[in-house]
């Protein structure tokens, strides 16, 4: 009975205890966000040739159609024109929308134009530092302009070299920065042009101090772009100090991406759930298969047991260094393997868009940790599959 009551009670991401996300909240998650599950998506529908129409210089927009978007999605349609009359902007919106070209795009139009122009992107995560580098080189390809990634886990000497060869675009997570920094190595008074992407998982992992930090070291004359899932307390914190007569787009219709199919499936009492996720990896609709779990020692057991039936598997975790983290995501990329393994650490950043299905070996600790997981799939218009197992 009080396991009744606990399943029926009102569900939002507003009144959920997250820190006691249960299967009982799956369960009632699923039902609430299946039912904003579009068959025909994207429901925003884009204009072919839109990009054609905005002020962006014309290596840009070859850049653009090299890159394969033929039209912008709802986010890049709002927030390119907002970003090229210099306005701040707040952007609220799932992850997949195409929000990292959405700021790059106009972003580079402005170095292009004014080559004293410096932009900084500050990312919770290495791995979203590194696709965002990877999405800047596509779109700024033949403009002569350069990029620094700066994270830890990276040659520090090598980063230095970058910054003081003039990058105009430095990207980098809250620690490396803070060193930096530190090291009077990256003076944040040059930056006119700033991006906090992901700011709500900024603040979740701990950084709120140093986001504050580095706010006090930009020129108050500046374009201030703000980009978060959710807007929690402690983010409007940021919010208040960082921009000015922000432009606001959302794109949100649910916590979770309508074209995302969620699925919830039992464990039955004595049976071995390795052999669960076996006979969901076979399914000729597992295309492309990300797979969390807890801890970095379960992944790493599992990837075992999984090699051992002859799957072929990478994993990436915290007991993994950069290098062998970038290999593994380009064997997945590039389809040398169809099947990825990861703890919470790939939950945000990875931008592959073609992953059919996202399978929660383990329930995740945290709503939060549950919507970012499943939106590795469903990215940009595309549809996708996330199950997560239940003892």
């Amino acid at each position: 009975m009080i396991y009744r009551r606990k399943f029926n009670r009102r569900f939002t991401a507003k009144n959920l205890d997250r820190g006691k996300f249960s299967k009982f909240d799956l369960a009632r998650q699923i039902e609430i966000s299946n039912r904003f599950v579009k068959t025909d998506v994207p429901t925003f529908i884009p204009k072919e040739g839109a990009f054609d129409l905005m002020d962006l210089d014309s290596l840009i927009k070859t850049n653009i159609f090299n890159k394969g978007y033929t039209a912008p999605t709802e986010i890049q349609a709002q927030v390119i024109p907002a970003v090229l009359l210099n306005r701040d902007v707040i952007g609220i919106a799932n992850t997949g929308t195409g929000k990292t070209a959405a700021f790059l795009i106009p972003l580079i139009t402005k170095v292009v134009r004014n080559r004293s122009e410096k932009v900084l992107i500050i990312t919770p995560t290495r791995e979203l530092a590194i696709q965002i580098n990877e999405h800047f080189r596509a779109l700024s390809a033949g403009t002569g302009i350069y990029s620094a990634v700066c994270t830890g886990g990276a040659n520090m000497r090598l980063q230095i070299k970058f910054i003081r060869q003039n990058s105009n675009f430095i990207i980098g997570t809250p620690g490396r920065l803070r060193d930096l920094i530190d090291q009077r190595v990256l003076d944040l008074s040059h930056f006119k042009n700033v991006v906090l992407d992901e700011t709500d998982r900024m603040v979740d992992i701990g950084f709120l101090k140093e986001i504050k930090f580095f706010i006090s070291l930009l020129p108050k004359e500046r374009q201030s772009l703000f980009f978060s899932a959710t807007v929690s307390t402690k983010v409007k914190e940021i919010l208040n100090s960082f921009v000015k007569n922000p432009v606001t787009i959302s794109t949100k219709v649910s916590e979770t991406a309508i074209s995302i199919k969620q699925e919830m499936v039992r464990v039955p009492f004595g049976v071995n759930k390795v052999e669960m996720l076996h006979d969901l990896l076979i399914k000729k609709e597992m295309r492309k298969a990300l797979v969390f779990g807890k801890t970095k020692w379960g992944i790493e057991k599992l990837t075992n047991e999984l090699i051992e039936r002859g799957f072929k598997v990478g994993a990436i975790h915290g007991n993994k260094n950069q290098g062998q983290r970038n290999r593994v995501l380009t064997q997945f990329r590039n389809d040398e393997i169809k099947i990825l393994l990861a703890t919470d650490v790939a939950s945000r950043g990875l931008d592959i868009s073609d992953i059919s299905h996202v399978i929660n070996y383990d329930l995740p600790n945290t709503y939060d940790d549950y919507v970012h997981r499943i939106g590795r799939t469903g990215r940009i218009g595309k549809k996708g599959i996330a199950v997560t197992l239940v003892d």
